[in-house]
């Protein structure tokens, strides 16, 4: 689905409704070795004043935009000033998504103005977001218990 699909189907949601998106340092697995890539993604309202309080984050930039500047994904590299971002998954949900949370709160909008960029933010990459990671469970990740655990001493 496209963002501008996804906007048209969200009645509550007109073009010029406030939104912020970031561009997120994470890694690809492939081969046994973690390959970084920048991905642009949409920040919800409660999200984005962890980042501005400080907590670090894997976004190096946050920009203040419309859902009417994001509608074509051509341009989503304007916004930002970073060409090879790539479009995260779900991109046109979450957009609708991040976009409801600032109807919301409007007080979150004055964080990051209109056509604002922020870099201002403790972006870090001491945990590694890896995108295709899969978690496979095994026995050994059991926890052992005592054997008088579940009995009635």
């Amino acid at each position: 689905m496209t963002v501008k699909t996804a906007i048209e189907q969200a009645s509550d949601l007109a073009a010029d409704d406030y939104l912020v998106v970031g561009v997120a340092s994470c890694y690809h697995l492939e081969d046994g070795d973690l390959k970084p890539i920048q991905v642009l993604e949409p920040i919800p309202s409660a999200y984005l004043e962890s980042i501005l309080q400080g907590v670090p984050t894997s976004y190096q930039l946050v920009c203040g935009t419309t859902l009417g500047a994001v509608m074509s994904e051509e341009d989503l590299s304007k916004i930002t000033g970073i060409p090879q971002a790539q479009i995260c998954q779900n991109f046109a949900d979450r957009v609708v998504a991040a976009a409801r949370t600032y109807q919301s709160r409007p007080a979150a909008k004055a964080l990051v103005a209109l056509g604002e960029t922020r870099t201002d933010i403790n972006h870090s990459t001491e945990k590694k977001r890896v995108l295709n990671l899969e978690n496979i469970v095994t026995a050994a990740d059991n926890v052992r218990q005592h054997e008088y655990t579940h009995k009635t001493l």
